[in-house]
Parts: structure tokens; C-alpha cells; sequence
């Protein structure tokens, strides 16, 4: 592979860090340099040379810093193809310097987004210049070192000074398909901004933080995490979390985001297997623990408040894979740690998407988030016989637990404690004769308990079974052509009902 040395640059960006390091090495290249305002400055400061791109251009910075290198002597220095003999005469003709170095540091679009609201300012700081270089820098891989961002600049100082200045063709490219990675992200970022407005029905994601798995759902499936785990929690101990773990966390997170009072939640497979509330946290446990303990084991657990010693203590006596809460005793910390591949985690934020979406056939499907909740005041009461206060909890409770639970769900709670779930069933009788096959195998007397579905009932069928079973209130979304008959079922029977309007479908 052919070698070609830099023999000038061109330095343009807005954080200055780390940058000292590599003009100097430069400098003692002999690499001749260009830059512009405030880079230029920083430099000068230094003591090294430079020629200012005003003097090269003989335009001065204008439009308020808007235009400063958008001129045909950069642009021209930067494609010019080497070794093709037209450009080259004009390069020569119009005495057009070559320039074999780009380094640039676009404005902060993304940084300014999250931390002002004024519109001017955000505009701004869209980068048209800066991201004209990188474009044209990358187009001419063949000849040109593209280094589009500051982390790049470790990499950068290892080819100078072990190289002497010189890269080869895989080296230029692969800095090349770096460069086109930042200007889609900024120019996606750009676009995301402008359409929390505009609505333009399109689909445009760029997530450069990955977080690499041991492997997929499977050991023979390659996996990678996108994003910024260290946002949402710090990682106290434990071995590295895999894929399915992070599936379970998503899950666990997002049901205990549904609870204000002291809930513990225990997920498998993205299921809720134990969720309790309660007054304090060791009983919370014991109460979700009891739901099934079978199906806990291996599970992850998560709470809405910080772990004592006593429950961890409690805890601690159970084989399971992570928890997760805002907080540890120093003491409860110290007891959950002694099984090494334990993770434990300490929650920082709470954060949800606005939306969601997975990959499908030959394209994504997106959807707005659930974030529907309902409370008492989301009931409407359909049968004739109204439920208590305290049925009125549980509904609301078991409705929770229902939304975040995969299709066809059914919910049976009593005292705020989960007894049993039907989920995942191609029928919704199948689910709730699994939910009451299972709440009876664990010794729960669903006698007063309560039923949650996430969607209608077709036909009068489950609520009778479901009185059968000792349920007395019961509440669903409604919308079914034959809600009258479960509405006259219950009546009949003393059961109360109510409607939410809302169906939860979770696949």
C-alpha cells in the first residue's frame, strides 16, 4: 500500500483540548499549518506558525463567522486529486496549496440542544463550514487524512510520530468512514431537532456510544447495546450485563417506574413474577418473593427505594442475576457483594424514551411509548355493584402489572401482592386458567382477589371462570361487541367490573 506524507493541514475546531500535543508534533514535521479564528489564536499562542485562511483566501471571516473556509483555494487544496493530471493543473493554474491534513471539531449541536432553549442560539451552532471540510476531506480518502473529532486524537499522534508523518490507503480510509459516521449523526441530530416541530413522518436514529455484549440472546448471535448505560446506573459489582439482562432491566425498570409507595418487583424473561407493596421494604420483599419463588431464582430485582440491611440480608439468600435500586446501605452493599458475578446496580436517572421501535421485515416499526397509567379516576364502573376502596387499590394495582406483561396477559393481585399472571397465551381463557393454575400451586386464596386484562373479553367465558375462582372485581379496557354479557355476568353474580378504555397490548 502506498504511504503519502502530510505535508500541510488544516486545523479548524471549536474545544481546543488535546490539540497543543498534536500541532506541536506537526510543527516539528515540518508540516506547514492552517487555521482560522480562534484556533488560529491558540496556535500563535503556542508558538508555532501558522498562516491564517483569511491571508490564503484573502476574504476575511464574514457574516458574523457564518463563511470563514468556504472558498475554492481550501476546498480546492482539500479534493484535488493527486494523481489526476487535470486537477493537478489547476491546482497549479489557479495556486491552489494542497492540503493533506483536515483536523476539525464541529460546534456543539447536541450540547447546546440539551442545555438552552433559545432557538437563535441552537441555529447558530449547526456547523456549516466545519462539516463541508469533513465531507470533502472524507470524499478524498485517496489523499487526504480526515480527523473529525478530538477522541481521534490519540490515534492520530501514534501515525505521526511512529510514521513520521506518512499513512497509507487503509489508514486514510478507515479515518474516512469515521468522518462520515459524525457528519450523518450531526446532520441526523439536526434533523431530530427541527422535527419535534415539524412532524415529517420519517425514521432517523444515531447512537455512537456501544456497549459490546458477550454475545445476542444466544451464544451463536453476535450483540451490541447503543447507548450510554452509565446514564441510567452505576455498576457496583458484578460480571459484564448481557443482552437478556439488559431486556429484564428494561423491563423491571419500567414496571417499577408505574409505583410511588415501597414496591419490590422480581422480572424473568421480561415478566413480572413477584411485585408486592407494602410499608416497609422487608416485608415488600418477602410478599413478592412469595408470588413464585420458583421462577424468581435467576431472576432480577428492583425497588423503588434504598436497600437496607435487613432486606438485603433477606435477599441475599436467593440466587439471582442484578438488582437494581436508588441506593444501598453501606452494610447492605457490603452483603450482596460477596458472590462475584452478582451485578448490582445503583440507579442515577429515571429515563424513558419518547417512543419506541424494533426492527421488522425489511424496515423499523415506531411507536409512541405506553405511557398510560390509569388510576381510580380512569375507572368507569359498569356493573351494579360498585367496588370498595380497598378492591379499588388492587385494581389499580394488578393494572400496572397487566400493562407491562406480554399478550395475551392476565393479572391476578390481592392486597397489593401479585398472585399469579397468564401470559403470552394465544388465548386469553388459556392465560387466565394459567394465572389461576398457578396462583392455587403457590397456595394463594383467590377468594376477594381481583383480575386485571389488557385487552377486552370476546365473550362472557373468562369472568365466569374467573368467579368460579373467587374473583369479585375485575377490571379491562372494554370495547368488545359482547361486553353486555360479561357486564350482565358479573352483575349477576356480584362481581364488579370496571372499564379504562385503554388496552395495554405489550408483543
Amino acid at each position: 500500500m502506498s504511504e503519502k506524507k502530510i505535508n500541510s493541514a488544516l486545523i479548524s475546531v471549536f474545544y481546543k483540548e488535546g490539540l497543543d500535543q498534536v500541532v506541536k508534533v506537526l510543527h516539528d514535521l515540518g508540516v506547514k499549518i492552517y487555521s482560522t479564528g480562534g484556533t488560529y489564536n491558540f496556535i500563535m499562542e503556542l508558538g508555532i506558525p501558522a498562516e491564517k485562511v483569511e491571508d490564503l483566501t484573502t476574504y476575511p471571516s464574514i457574516l458574523g463567522g457564518r463563511v470563514k473556509t468556504l472558498h475554492p483555494l481550501v476546498f480546492g487544496g482539500i479534493l484535488a486529486r493527486r494523481g489526476n493530471k487535470n486537477d493537478m493543473e489547476q491546482v497549479s493554474r489557479y495556486k491552489i496549496p494542497p492540503i493533506d491534513l483536515v483536523i476539525v471539531d464541529l460546534y456543539p449541536f447536541e450540547e447546546t440542544v440539551r442545555n438552552i432553549d433559545d432557538e437563535q442560539e441552537i441555529i447558530e451552532k449547526i456547523d456549516i463550514g466545519g462539516i463541508s471540510l469533513i465531507r470533502a476531506a472524507a470524499k478524498n480518502y485517496d489523499d487526504v487524512v480526515i480527523i473529525s473529532k478530538r477522541e481521534q486524537y490519540p490515534g492520530l499522534l501514534n501515525l505521526l510520530n511512529e510514521k513520521k508523518g506518512y499513512s497509507n490507503i487503509s489508514e486514510r480510509r478507515h479515518y474516512a468512514a469515521e468522518a462520515f459516521l459524525v457528519s450523518s449523526g450531526y446532520d441526523t441530530a439536526i434533523f431530530k431537532y427541527f422535527n419535534r416541530r415539524e412532524g415529517i413522518t420519517a425514521f432517523r436514529e444515531s447512537i455512537d456510544i456501544n456497549y459490546p455484549l458477550r454475545y445476542g440472546e444466544n451464544p451463536h448471535q453476535k450483540g451490541v447495546f447503543f447507548g450510554d448505560p452509565e446514564q441510567l446506573f452505576d455498576k457496583l459489582h458484578g460480571k459484564e450485563i448481557s443482552y437478556n439482562n439488559l431486556l429484564d432491566i428494561e423491563s423491571g425498570l419500567n414496571l417499577i417506574d408505574d409505583f410511588d409507595n415501597t414496591t419490590v418487583v422480581i422480572i424473568k424473561h421480561n415478566n413480572a413474577c413477584g411485585v408486592a407493596t407494602r410499608e416497609n421494604l422487608p416485608d415488600a420483599w418477602q410478599a413478592a418473593l412469595a408470588c413464585d419463588p420458583v421462577s424468581a431464582y435467576g431472576g432480577i430485582i428492583v425497588t423503588n427505594v434504598t436497600i437496607d440491611e435487613v432486606t438485603a440480608d433477606l435477599i441475599d439468600k436467593l440466587f439471582f442475576e442484578i438488582i437494581i435500586t436508588p441506593g444501598y446501605s453501606e452494610k447492605a452493599l457490603e452483603i450482596l457483594r460477596h458472590k462475584k458475578n452478582r451485578i448490582i446496580l445503583k440507579r442515577k436517572l429515571r429515563v424513558a424514551g419518547e417512543y419506541n421501535f424494533r426492527s421488522l421485515l425489511n424496515g423499523v416499526l415506531w411507536q409512541e411509548r405506553d405511557r398510560a397509567t390509569e388510576t381510580s379516576k380512569d375507572m368507569n364502573p359498569v356493573t351494579e355493584r360498585l367496588p370498595g376502596p380497598e378492591e379499588i387499590d388492587d385494581l389499580v394495582f394488578a393494572n400496572k402489572i397487566v400493562k407491562h406483561s406480554k399478550s395475551n396477559a392476565i393479572v391476578l393481585a390481592k392486597d397489593l401482592q401479585l398472585c399469579a399472571s397468564g401470559i403470552g397465551q394465544t388465548s386469553r381463557v388459556d392465560s387466565l386458567k394459567q394465572a389461576i393454575d398457578k396462583a392455587r400451586l403457590f397456595g394463594f386464596n383467590l377468594e376477594g382477589a381481583v383480575m386485571a386484562s389488557d385487552a377486552y373479553f370476546p365473550f362472557a367465558d373468562s369472568v365466569e371462570i374467573a368467579h368460579k375462582a373467587g374473583i369479585k372485581a375485575i377490571i379491562q379496557p372494554g370495547g368488545s361487541v359482547r361486553d353486555q354479557d360479561s357486564i350482565d355476568y358479573c352483575s349477576a353474580n356480584g362481581i364488579a367490573m370496571v372499564f379504562t378504555g385503554i388496552r395495554h397490548f405489550k408483543h
